[in-house]
Order: structure tokens, then C-alpha cells, then sequence
């Protein structure tokens, strides 16, 4: 069986659910002041040593102070993907995300052990640089084991993961909160990062990064572990020379002794074979479609047969312009067809944080207690998680149906309807409305503009691009997830429900922007959708 139309290979799952773990201590990172917050930096005893002398119960800050303790992870996030690209690629995807978990592990126990406010916000902030690079590393990492056919449900797993730990930390935020328990609730973030630790040395590295650093045949023995006891000829090939071009690939292959690959994909191409998706037919490919696949392995025939007419110098040189080195971040705004993808993938990440989906969350509760009691709107904000969980679910199975360019234009149509509904029922005073309106408006978040943009990411972006477009887009994630978290409570104060509109505006806008610009990725090789941009005039 051609590896190319496998969906879900169980090693390939296997590596993918021990990467996600990584997202899962990034969601409980998010999650974890929601529940025991009060507790943390406002119980009654304050700075006294009354339940254990060792630590204080709390520890005391103003309003503000909190709120600037909470959002510091953001700060590290930032950091952590700026520099993620460079250390991924020098590290590699594998190693990248093991190390990944020292900030999870050193941050636990300096909130767990924390005796001062500072303790905190820099347990905080070193637990945000793992949320940072971890949410840069996993997506790339997802999208380079994946099959062409189950990406969409392996790119899915990291926002899965994502709000399963915002989940659960909620969930056990309520019997931890209270004095002393409120620590460890920030501290069992290092568990799961343990876990990982122990187990990601069991997965492989990305294929695509080995063939990247040269290592093409430790690539060739990774992709077949991933893919089973499938064919890989074509798969392999496909990958190679959408890297460095056919010509060359073909001499690679054959330098590590793969020539049998060569004469496979040979025969297909004599027999008349096409096995590319319909989509890779209409865009064309990385190496130019079947006919110069053909020409370049004649070609190559020919330099084996006639030293004279072509030499293998000759071969590298006409294929010198695929030649892709890693591109730096001033790179990628400079070369035309990857300015592009990083615009289209940075300006998706910027939505995902505009369209207020954090402050929804942050003012839960107060948009609850307009309808309900206090006690019983901190339980409804942890239903609007238990809503973001579910809804993820229902998109998993959808992904690779519908395709994620759909899923993202009726994920941004509802958060636009119900943003306004938000605001209606807020300026009206309509308690139904309201509660409903914050419930549909999370549903529709989470079908499409929750996971899409971290998946795009990988989807879209060349080996030799995707570690500074992913640093870019990551960066700007975490910029404007900090952002609103500190001017929106400034605009709430001031104009109170009225807010949600800016979200309403900012979600149209963004619905037009993704049906003029974003392609569809499904079932689509890499190099092919890069091929299609490749295209454009």
C-alpha cells in the first residue's frame, strides 16, 4: 500500500499523543489561576504562616498586581517563541521538546515553593517559555510525521490537548482551592511534563528535519518506522525533492544506495501513473509534476551513461536554485512566494487572540453573574471549558471531511453572530441571552479558529521556512494574547458590554480575509500547497 493514502499509522499516533503531552502542560499553564486565583493572592490570612510555617498562606497583591502576575506567562511565551525557531532547528523537533519541559518543571516549583509575589510571577514567566517554544516546536512537529491524509486530525492534536489541560485544571481547581492546596494546583504542571520527558526519547524525529541537516538515510529508516510496513517510495521522493529539487534528489536517493526507489517511481511514471491528490494536479508540485519528474530521471540516466554529455556537477548545478538553506526572519519577508504564507499564517494567529475568545473566558464569570448567582456562574465559567472541550471533540472528526478552510469561515461567522447577540443581551439586560450567546460564541471558537491557525502553520510553510514563519506567527500569537489581556480590562471598565463589539467587527473582518486568501489544505502535500503560492501572480 502506497504510504500516501494511509490516515493513521498507530506508531505515527503513538509519537503524536506523547508530543501533545507538551500542549496539555501549555493548557494547564492557561488554566490553572481560573478557579483557586482568589485564594492565591486574596485569602483571609494573607502573608501569615498559619497552616504551615514554611509558607505563607497567600500571597497578597492588588488587583492590578494579579492581573499582571496571571498575563506574565505571556511574557515568556513571546520569548520562548522568538528564539523557538533557531533552537529547533540546531535541536531538532524531538530534542526540542524535551528540553521544552524544563521551564514547565523549574516554573511548578517556584509557584509550589513560591514565599513572595516575585517567586510567583517568575515561576510564571518560565512556565510561559515553555508554552511559547511548546506551541511552536508541537505544531511543526505534528505536521511533519503526519500522513497526508490524517493531518488534519494530528495538527488537531495539539489544540485537543490544549484545552483538555485547561479542562481539567479548572476541574481540579475546585477542591485545591483553599489554603494550603492552591499550590499544588499550579504545581502539577511538572507531572505531566515529567511524563514527556520520560517518554518522547520512544518517538522519532521529524523525517523532513533529518533530510533537512542531510541525514537522509536515518530519514528514510523514521518514515518507515511512521508509516509501518507501507510503501514509501513515493512518499519519500516526494519529500526529498521538495527539499532540494528533483534532480538532486534523484542523486541522493541513489548515492544511499535507494535506487530501487528511483526505478519505482520510474515505473509509475512509464505506466502513466498519477498518484498525486487532484488538488497537487490543478497547483502543480515543489518539483515541477510528473513530466520533469520523468525528464529529471532520464536525465539522470543519462549522466550514469554518458559521463561526456552530463556530469553529476552538471546535475547539481541545474538544480541549484532548490537549494534551501534554513531562511531567517528577514528572509521570509524578502523571497515573494514565502512573504505570502507568512502573511496569510500571521495574520490568522493575530485573530485568534483579536477576536476575544481570552477575554470571553476572563470575564466569564462576571458576564454570568448578570444572570445567575455568584457561586453558580464560577461553575457556568467552567462549563464554557467543558464547551471548548467538547466542541473540540466534535471538530476532530470533521477536520479532514469538510477541511479546515471551511470549518474556519463557520467558526468565524459564529463568533461574529454571537458576539453581537453578547452585546445585545448585555445592553438589554437579557439573562438567556446572555449565558446562551457566551456558550455558542466558545463553540464556535473552538471549531475552527482555536486549532486551524497552529495548524495552517505547518501545513503551509516549506522545511526550510517553517522554523521563522513558526517563530513569527507564534510571537505575534503570544504578543496579542498579552495585549488583550491588559487593555481589555481597561476597555470593559469603560464601555462594559459594548466591548464584545470590537470582537464582533474584528471576527467579520476576519471571515472575509480567510475566504479571499487562506487555500485549503486538506489532503494536500506540503510541497504542493508551497507550488501553488509558487504559482501566483
Amino acid at each position: 500500500m502506497d504510504s500516501r493514502e494511509l490516515n493513521l499509522p498507530p506508531y505515527m499516533l503513538y509519537c503524536g499523543l506523547i508530543a501533545g503531552v507538551g500542549a496539555f502542560s501549555n493548557g494547564w499553564t492557561i488554566g490553572s489561576p481560573n478557579v483557586p486565583g482568589d485564594v492565591t493572592h486574596n485569602c483571609p490570612t494573607g502573608g501569615a504562616h498559619t497552616v504551615n510555617p514554611a509558607f505563607p498562606d497567600c500571597l497578597p497583591m492588588d488587583t492590578s498586581l494579579w492581573g499582571f502576575a496571571v498575563a506574565s506567562f505571556c511574557v515568556g511565551g513571546l520569548f520562548g517563541s522568538a528564539v523557538g525557531g533557531s533552537i529547533q532547528t540546531r535541536l531538532g523537533r524531538r530534542l526540542t521538546i524535551i528540553v521544552n519541559n524544563v521551564g514547565f518543571i523549574v516554573g511548578a516549583i517556584l509557584i509550589g515553593c513560591s514565599v513572595h509575589t516575585a517567586m510567583f510571577i517568575i515561576g510564571r514567566i518560565c512556565c510561559g517559555l515553555s508554552c511559547g517554544l511548546g506551541s511552536l516546536v508541537i505544531p511543526t512537529y505534528l505536521g511533519e510525521i503526519s500522513t497526508r491524509k490524517g493531518r488534519g486530525l494530528m495538527g488537531f492534536l495539539n489544540q485537543f490537548f490544549v484545552v483538555t489541560g485547561i479542562l481539567l485544571s479548572s476541574v481540579i481547581g475546585l477542591p485545591t482551592a483553599n489554603v494550603p492546596l492552591w499550590r499544588l494546583n499550579y504545581a502539577i504542571v511538572a507531572i505531566p511534563a515529567i511524563f514527556q520527558v520520560a517518554l518522547m526519547g520512544t518517538c522519532v524525529e521529524s523525517p523532513r528535519y533529518l533530510i533537512s541537516v542531510g541525514r537522509i538515510e536515518d530519514a528514510h529508516d523514521t518514515l518507515q518506522k511512521l508509516r509501518g510496513s507501507a510503501e514509501i517510495n513515493e512518499e519519500f521522493f516526494d519529500i526529498v525533492a521538495g527539499q532540494v529539487g528533483t534532480k538532486k534528489a534523484i542523486r541522493l536517493l541513489k548515492e544511499h544506495s535507494y535506487e530501487k526507489d528511483v526505478k519505482a517511481i520510474n515505473g509509475s511514471l512509464d505506466e502513466g501513473f498519477d498518484n498525486r491528490s487532484p488538488e497537487s494536479i490543478d497547483s502543480g508540485s515543489a518539483y515541477g509534476g510528473n513530466n520533469n519528474r520523468k525528464e529529471a530521471l532520464d536525465d539522470s540516466a543519462n549522466a550514469a551513461n554518458d559521463g561526456a554529455t552530463t556530469t553529476t556537477t552538471d546535475l547539481e548545478a541545474a538544480d541549484e536554485d532548490h537549494k534551501r538553506p534554513p531562511m531567517s526572519i528577514i528572509e521570509v519577508f524578502t523571497d515573494k512566494t514565502i512573504r505570502k504564507i507568512t502573511i496569510i499564517v500571521v495574520i490568522h494567529h493575530m485573530i485568534q487572540q483579536l477576536s476575544g475568545m481570552n477575554a470571553v473566558m476572563y470575564y466569564s464569570t462576571s458576564i454570568f453573574e448578570q444572570a445567575v448567582s455568584k457561586q453558580n456562574a464560577q461553575y457556568m465559567a467552567i462549563y464554557t471549558t467543558v464547551v471548548n472541550f467538547g466542541m473540540s471533540i466534535v471538530a476532530m472528526f470533521f477536520i479532514d471531511r469538510s477541511g479546515r478552510r471551511l470549518l474556519l469561515l463557520l467558526s468565524e461567522a459564529g463568533t461574529f453572530i454571537f458576539s453581537v447577540l453578547l452585546v445585545i443581551g448585555y445592553r438589554y439586560n437579557i439573562p438567556n441571552l446572555l449565558v446562551a450567546s457566551v456558550f455558542i460564541y466558545v463553540a464556535s471558537f473552538a471549531i475552527g479558529i482555536g486549532p486551524v491557525p497552529w495548524m495552517i502553520t505547518s501545513e503551509m510553510t516549506p522545511i526550510y521556512a517553517s522554523s521563522s514563519v513558526g517563530a513569527v506567527a507564534t510571537a505575534m500569537n503570544w504578543a496579542m494574547n498579552f495585549l488583550i489581556g491588559q487593555i481589555f480590562p481597561v476597555i470593559f471598565d469603560a464601555i462594559q458590554g459594548w466591548s464584545f463589539l470590537i470582537f464582533a467587527i474584528i471576527c467579520a473582518a476576519s471571515g472575509v480575509f480567510t475566504f479571499f486568501f487562506l487555500p485549503e489544505t486538506k489532503n494536500r502535500a506540503i510541497e504542493d500547497i508551497v507550488a501553488s503560492f509558487t504559482k501566483q501572480k
